[in-house]
């Protein structure tokens, strides 16, 4: 009955509102750059701090020991830049209100928001996880098992994109959103985060009698996401709405 009341005709469907919602972030980012310039650049900023830092180890056995640590480090400071700037437009032109005061579900906003920047945290790795391989381990005897840290980093990407859409919503009209947003954020993904490095540092090292850690942390990690974004999934329209 509800389908056929006034108004509810025209109304388009959950996937088309996401399809339609999804196109414009990506949409708006090809034309500006913004935001993946922005991380791209930042992720070249660590990789040059690492560089400096880690220019007196000789001993490569020992970068590929943190190597899993190093990488995720990156990936989280690059991905607190790309939250923060996710809602940029919107607030800048006034585009989220427009959004809220059409007939969308908030739900489809906020799987919309979190697959967009899902898609631009996967570019930025694409392009900074085979630069940090040429950078700090391309002189070093990796196990057979590296090729496997490709599943904590998609699993680990998710939570981080799903978590972190709902928290910087929460943050988007606070004052000093960069700084609250990196607060709120690192300690709600701890365990997602200690559980990819760990899965990433036995794929790393590769040692024989260990690789069971490294599917029960991938396995921990896939808790934390499903737990996480539906709980994220299910508490944006209160979070949109306030």
């Amino acid at each position: 009955m509800a389908d056929r009341m006034p108004g509810n005709e025209h109304r388009p469907s959950k996937f088309a509102q996401y399809r339609a919602l999804l196109a414009k972030d990506l949409r708006q980012e090809i034309r500006t750059r913004e935001m993946l310039t922005s991380m791209v650049v930042y992720a070249l900023l660590v990789l040059t701090v690492y560089g400096a830092a880690l220019s007196q180890v000789g001993d490569r056995v020992q970068v590929v020991a943190f190597a899993g640590g190093m990488l995720w480090a990156l990936i989280v400071f690059t991905s607190l830049l790309g939250l923060n700037r996710s809602f940029a437009h919107e607030t800048e032109s006034g585009c989220l209100e427009g959004i809220l005061l059409a007939p969308v579900d908030r739900s489809v906003i906020f799987l919309a928001k979190a697959t967009s920047n899902l898609v631009f945290l996967t570019v930025v790795e694409l392009i900074c996880v085979p630069l940090f391989f040429i950078f700090f381990l391309s002189g070093a005897e990796l196990a057979p098992t590296t090729p496997m840290i490709v599943l904590p980093l998609v699993v680990g990407t998710v939570g981080v994109a799903g978590v972190g859409t709902l928290l910087s919503t929460m943050t988007i009209d606070t004052r000093g959103r960069d700084v609250l947003l990196a607060i709120l954020l690192i300690p709600v993904i701890f365990p997602l985060l200690y559980a990819c490095v760990s899965a990433c540092s036995v794929a790393f090292v590769g040692v024989e009698g260990t690789f069971g850690t490294f599917w029960t942390s991938l396995a921990v990690a896939a808790a934390y996401d499903v737990i996480m974004v539906a709980a994220a999934w299910g508490l944006y329209e209160f979070v949109v709405e306030g």
